[in-house]
């Protein structure tokens, strides 16, 4: 009659599933080595100069496809912002973070979020202004 469900190898289906040796309430993930949080900074700055760098060659694309002069100096400027993250920021940035990180002190660079922030929207406008007016 109304027995628990049970799955092909006989266990009770359903619920919430221990890790087997895991005691109660220790967390699922084993705890991230030092620098990782580094690394991952370091890869996302250049996963953004990247990108920009893509979208700056689709953006020249579409201007030299469409005749639209105005267009590749939008594309050059977005390239010009990919590289600048990509070769400056990010090897200046990821050996500030070493040092910082040695000393203790805090890592954060509001300023530098900001201006990858605006490259990223002005690439971003760059990209619709490419794609939404006919050429």
């Amino acid at each position: 009659m109304g027995g628990a469900r049970r799955d092909r190898g006989g266990r009770r289906s359903g619920g919430r599933r221990r890790c087997a040796g895991r005691p109660r309430g220790a967390p699922l993930t084993r705890p991230e080595p030092p620098g990782v949080a580094g690394e991952r900074t370091d890869l996302s700055w250049q996963r953004t100069g990247l990108g920009l760098l893509a979208v700056a060659g689709l953006i020249a694309f579409r201007a030299v496809a469409a005749d639209r002069p105005a267009l590749v100096v939008a594309a050059g400027l977005a390239a010009l912002i990919g590289l600048a993250l990509l070769g400056c920021v990010a090897p200046l940035r990821y050996r500030r973070l070493r040092r910082d990180r040695a000393d203790g002190a805090s890592v954060a660079s509001p300023a530098l979020v900001r201006a990858a922030t605006a490259g990223v929207v002005l690439t971003a406008l760059a990209a619709a202004v490419a794609v939404l007016i006919p050429g």
